[in-house]
């Protein structure tokens, strides 16, 4: 199955039914499929071939959507960028995939043509606007915008890729600074969309959240699993997000029936305690997937939302959406009972292993690795990078090692126990520790620092901590200011919460930087910023 034939058959079948709704605008399965035809006709007339990538750069929208799906009706592959991203992260994904079209909307115009207009040379790619209404000048004329959508053809276009073609690519972080892209294939997509709609029961009477942002691969779950159940996809607002009233009150008001997200966003609204005992009553089931949820969390939801079923998903970019789940049978009766990541999908094995790659028995701590229909191809242009993760096993099995560290229960459940690397996840995105830290490296006002993670117990659930020694030797040097350039060079997300300066950096017996040491220090010398 192609991810587009999702649109396609329901708009054959049920061509007024509503695709997507987007505060009071409502886009039916028949208007979505028509926009996306179009959209890929003028990719294709202005010189899209299949096997492009085709770079999105607006924000969550129908337009969005539309385009994506646009994408890949030309064959090509979509790679999503965060708006919120600064310009020298943008630049880096842009360099590496090579779009030959850029489709903008948004805050996203204005950032591509601040892209644009700083490079010293002309952009190789295209561009599509897609803002339905923008009477702002442009400073770049562009291949096409959306008022051309009428001058082509909605009519079917044939298939120009097979299953096994890339669908998109999603960057995440990089350990060396760079951010890595991730391919993920249609029949990657498909095959966890047809498990996951028969397990938890999807159909087109569910109204489905859009919580995740489409450069994060939870959003990939929430689109073509509502478009294959045929269901009613709701996009939630950006400003809802940062207050949780907000976000209990869009449940409430658009009467969600499955909600999906990082935990971050239901820790944040059981912190404020705005869910009620018996609330939401259309809500059947709340997922979570991208970090771990805490106990007491989870048990605040259940003891509010006795008939909703919860589930925890597990699984990297890499291994698409998720490989594991565990459905939490009742409420957890202490704050310090384990709430395991489950069994593997329908397709999708889990393995804990040994530096030899030979299983090690139930109890015991080793590498989870994942195997099975979800695993990527790679990553884009870095075979490298990809041989060092996507290893094979002794039965010739092609295995990704997930750099978690893992247990089994006697019952062959999976346990998570933490990372194995400088990888960390906060609010659901994977952060590499080192490409932070190869951000702070390029700022002349220190001369070297350490980043590391501690765990909290404020919403972000990890706070990033920075131990730096002023270039002068001073160490009078206040963080705002490193804090205020490096938003310059990463996203907030990444941004450390936490700082310490000192005259010099603590060295383990190797001469490397004594990280355990720092962690301590921090217990007592914290400067937040």
């Amino acid at each position: 199955m192609l991810l587009q034939d999702t649109v396609r058959r329901q708009a054959v079948e049920r061509p007024d039914a509503t695709a997507v709704v987007s505060q009071d605008c409502h886009v039916s399965y028949g208007q979505l499929d028509h926009w996306s035809t179009q959209i890929a006709r003028l990719l294709l007339n202005c010189g899209c071939r299949p096997g492009d990538r085709v770079g999105l750069l607006l924000p969550k929208s129908i337009a969005a959507i539309t385009g994506m799906l646009g994408v890949l009706k030309a064959g090509g592959i979509y790679v999503p960028m965060d708006t919120r991203s600064p310009l020298a992260r943008l630049r880096k994904i842009v360099d590496s995939c090579e779009p030959t079209f850029i489709l903008a909307a948004g805050e996203g115009s204005k950032l591509l043509e601040e892209l644009c207009l700083n490079q010293p040379r002309t952009p190789a790619f295209s561009i599509g606007w897609l803002d339905a209404e923008d009477p702002r000048p442009r400073l770049l004329v562009g291949a096409f915008c959306w008022s051309d959508l009428h001058s082509v053809s909605a009519d079917p276009l044939e298939h120009l890729v097979c299953e096994n073609d890339p669908a998109h690519i999603l960057f995440t972080s990089g350990s060396t600074g760079t951010p890595k892209g991730v391919i993920i294939t249609h029949a990657n997509v498909s095959h966890f969309l047809r498990w996951a709609t028969e397990y938890f029961g999807i159909g087109p009477a569910d109204r489905n959240s859009s919580h995740a942002p489409l450069h994060f691969d939870l959003s990939t779950f929430d689109i073509y699993g509502t478009f294959l159940a045929g269901a009613e996809l709701h996009l939630v607002p950006a400003e809802s997000s940062l207050l949780p009233h907000k976000l209990a009150e869009f449940i409430r008001t658009s009467s969600l029936t499955q909600w999906f997200s990082v935990p971050s966003a239901l820790k944040f609204m059981a912190q404020f305690d705005t869910v009620q005992p018996g609330d939401f009553p259309a809500l059947k089931r709340v997922m979570w997937c991208g970090e771990a949820l805490p106990t007491p969390t989870l048990m605040y939801w259940m003891q509010r939302l006795p008939k909703v079923q919860f589930t925890n998903l597990y699984g990297p970019t890499e291994t698409t959406i998720a490989s594991s789940y565990y459905t939490v049978a009742h409420t957890p009766t202490t704050d310090m009972e384990s709430i395991p990541i489950g069994i593997g999908c329908e397709g999708e094995q889990l393995a804990v292993l040994d530096e030899s790659l030979e299983p090690v028995p139930p109890g015991q701590t080793g590498d989870l690795y994942i195997s099975g229909s979800g695993l990527s191809p790679g990553y884009w242009n870095d075979p490298q990078k990809t041989a060092s993760v996507f290893r094979t096993a002794h039965d010739g099995t092609r295995v990704y090692k997930t750099g978690d560290l893992a247990h089994t229960g006697p019952d062959g459940v999976f346990y998570l126990l933490g990372r194995s690397d400088s990888q960390i996840k906060s609010r659901g995105y994977r952060i590499e520790l080192g490409e932070v830290e190869a951000a702070l490296h390029t700022l002349e006002e220190i001369r070297e620092c350490g980043v590391v993670a501690l765990p909290t117990n404020d919403f972000d659930g990890t706070a990033i901590c920075c131990a730096y020694v002023a270039a002068d030797g001073v160490g009078d040097l206040p963080p705002t200011i490193l804090r205020d350039k490096l938003r310059a060079l990463l996203p907030s997300y990444m941004l450390p919460s936490r700082w310490m300066s000192l005259p010099a950096l603590p060295l383990n017996s190797n001469g490397k930087i004594d990280r355990p040491s720092i962690r301590e220090q921090f217990g007592t010398n914290i400067v937040p910023a």
